[in-house]
């Protein structure tokens, strides 16, 4: 339940433009091994995510995403771990979502089926597996039922496209235009799927060795997961906007419960806000759910609620850790419940009791994606409490790991041989204190080989969101970056998450300002240290992070190059083109665009583009629908009409959430990036200072 956002995923691809040379990047290997991270190292990097651990905690199962070079995707497929022996073995060839049964002999997963992905369920013990569903939408949220005999799903049913008049009778063998396309949604487009086909997202269940499907909720409403079943089996709770102005609210749904057997519906909570990710303890005696009470700030803690079974009498749990919850779940004794949250730019595990006390078992949780360092990571708890999660560190993508008797215990080195063969770029955490005092968290990265008071060019990396955050995490652009000679610096200006909500909103209908102090005075950290030349100061970043890098480069000429990924330049064209239409005018403004133009005006960087001197690439995917194309192709038309040196990179296909979903395109978009960089770089070598 966290702020929608400028960047739900941490993605950035690009392919570059003729004239920049792709370096390091998707061309054939050269003649001998490189010691240092490549474009081609991408292919051969694997990730864990989603494990999830057997109700009796002895087994456990985990989606492996690995790159493939003849399809250039990362491939997802199942993998068994024997927590006594650490035993791996291959469970599917292709799948995701894995859920194992109450108790614990089958496992429900998602997997291809031809054109479409089906649900899936195999017999452990045996390997026999069965196709449980055949249908036109993808199955995902799965749940069993306590009895283990039936699933519950979430999955989409196509509807009618609105019509508006009659096409002329076509001729037998004609060949004519496309019919008439009529668009009356609010939301008509995402970012990723695209634009949206007639239909809505409805709750299913299905006997757990196949049959017919029972379609529960129905009606031009979006339904959505987690889903959870009462310990009778009788009921199912989701989360959903519903009622006759649906469409209308961004963020206020409830969580509701659905009758098994007739269909009826009960909405379980009320106030103005989300409220989702629901769930029944064990015994279905109460409901645990994750919300907040919408004041329209740009940013606002997710709670922790737990109300009866029937949400009634609810109360914030975690109201006194001013942190955000992203995911919770049940103990087996439904005394706790077990949380995730970000905290200073690292995700932890808690166990936090029903009197709100709370106790961090886990502080390493890594995953998400490859390119940026993000915060990230998933788990799953045993009935025992026993906690599987992805974790890791700067120097591997996440693996799996297992918390039990308060230690925690690494079960995979997915990532062992390659990174044993590669010198990788050391990363370490800056102390930085903004202007006003605060103390800002930030990392560096620097070249491999680097030796201490050899100065080296830096490239300032900015995270999206803005309402996110860094950390010291695994990045595959922070290494192609460090092998091109560069020192990699990112920081969580305020604004960002992890650090409370008071820090977050320091840019509450105020974005961007003083977070551009933030950054400066990381990079002056950086020079001070006698690791970065202030001569060859260089700036990037994606979604927040483009933003930030135009408003920088607007603000000052310190830089010699800048590469804005995916940014916003005019704040009312963006809230007029997003995908999620209301959004931006109901929380990053106090008007609407045609009331305060000025206010809008004021604050996108294409009304700094005047003062721009720094020669500026611009790179973004074309598919994306949370930045628009046309906010990139708005900047570049403008920075050449300012005649400021540019080039304007375009990912084919790409959304803004799956900007680097492709690792040839992931890896032409960091070499392209050094290409641009490179060509303003100074020659001259580098200086050296004692070291400090």
């Amino acid at each position: 339940m966290r702020r929608y956002a400028f960047l739900l995923a941490c993605s950035v691809l690009a392919t570059p433009v003729p004239a920049l040379a792709q370096q390091q990047a998707t061309a054939a290997p050269a003649a001998g091994p490189s010691h240092t991270f490549t474009g081609n190292d991408l292919f051969g990097l694997s990730i864990a995510a989603d494990p999830q651990i057997s109700p009796d905690g002895r087994t456990i199962v985990y989606v492996r995403r690995t790159g493939d070079i003849m399809t250039d995707r990362m491939q997802s497929s199942l993998w068994l771990i024997d927590l006594a022996s650490g035993k791996q073995t291959p469970f599917s060839a292709n799948g995701g979502s894995p859920r194992w049964s109450p108790d614990g002999s089958r496992i429900a997963y998602v997997a291809s089926d031809g054109d479409r992905a089906q649900l899936f369920v195999r017999w452990v013990a045996s390997g026999a597996s069965t196709r449980v569903t055949s249908l036109p939408g993808d199955p995902n949220s799965l749940s069993w039922s306590p009895d283990g005999t039936r699933l519950a799903y979430i999955a989409t049913v196509s509807g009618e496209a609105t019509k508006l008049g009659k096409a002329p009778a076509k001729p037998d063998g004609a060949k004519w235009a496309e019919p008439l396309e009529v668009i009356d949604r609010i939301t008509y487009r995402n970012d990723g799927p695209g634009y949206r086909k007639p239909g809505y997202d409805h709750v299913f269940v299905v006997a757990a060795e196949g049959g017919a499907a029972q379609q529960l909720t129905f009606g031009p409403f979006d339904d959505g997961g987690p889903l959870s079943w009462s310990a009778d089996g009788r009921t199912i709770l989701f989360s959903a906007i519903r009622g006759p102005d649906a469409e209308r609210q961004v963020m206020n749904s409830e969580v509701i419960a659905v009758d098994v057997t007739s269909g009826a519906l009960r909405t379980l909570t009320s106030r103005d806000g989300p409220d989702g990710s629901p769930r029944f303890s064990s015994d279905g005696s109460r409901i645990a759910w994750i919300g907040f009470d919408d004041k329209r700030r740009a940013y606002t803690n997710a709670e922790l609620y737990v109300g009866d079974a029937n949400a009634a009498a609810p109360r914030s749990l975690t109201a006194s850790l001013d942190r955000s919850i992203d995911d919770a779940q049940w103990s087996g004794d439904g005394r706790a419940l077990y949380a995730s949250y970000d905290d200073k730019g690292q995700r932890k595990i808690a166990r936090i009791g029903l009197d709100g006390r709370s106790t961090v078992l886990a502080d390493n949780l890594a995953g998400g994606g490859l390119d940026r360092p993000y915060t990230g990571g998933d788990f799953s708890v045993s009935r025992g409490g026993t906690i599987a999660y992805t974790g890791g560190d700067a120097t591997a993508p996440a693996d799996v790991w297992v918390w039990n008797g308060g230690k925690a215990r690494r079960l995979t080195n997915l990532n062992a041989v390659l990174t044993a063969s590669k010198t990788l770029a050391p990363v370490r955490k800056v102390a930085v204190t903004a202007p006003d005092g605060r103390p800002i968290d930030a990392w560096l990265a620097t070249p491999p080989g680097w030796q201490p008071g050899t100065r080296v060019p830096l490239i300032l990396e900015i995270h999206g969101g803005p309402h996110s955050a860094y950390g010291a995490s695994f990045a595959t652009d922070v290494q192609l970056y460090a092998s091109g000679g560069y020192a990699v610096l990112w920081t969580n200006p305020r604004g960002s998450t992890s650090y409370g909500a008071e820090f977050a909103n320091l840019i509450d209908k105020n974005y961007p300002s003083q977070d551009y102090d933030d950054l400066m005075a990381a990079v002056d950290a950086t020079i001070a240290e006698g690791v970065a030349d202030p001569n060859n100061l260089f700036v990037t970043g994606g979604s927040g992070g483009g933003v930030l890098t135009s408003w920088i480069v607007g603000k000052t000429d310190r830089f010699k190059a800048a590469a804005t990924q995916k940014p916003v330049i005019n704040w009312i064209s963006e809230a007029l083109t997003m995908d999620n239409t209301l959004f931006t005018s109901r929380y990053w403004f106090t008007k609407l665009p045609w009331e305060d133009p000025m206010g809008y005006w004021n604050r996108s960087p294409l009304s700094l583009v005047g003062n721009v001197k720094t020669p500026t690439l611009v790179v973004v995917g074309s598919e994306d629908y949370r930045t628009p194309v046309s906010e990139s192709e708005q900047y570049y038309a403008a920075l050449q009409i300012a005649n400021v040196p540019t080039a304007l990179v375009k990912v084919p296909g790409a959304s803004h959430g799956g900007f680097t979903s492709r690792p040839s395109q992931s890896a032409a978009k960091a070499s392209a990036i050094l290409a641009w960089f490179d060509r303003y770089r100074n020659a001259a070598p580098a200086v050296t200072t004692p070291a400090n």
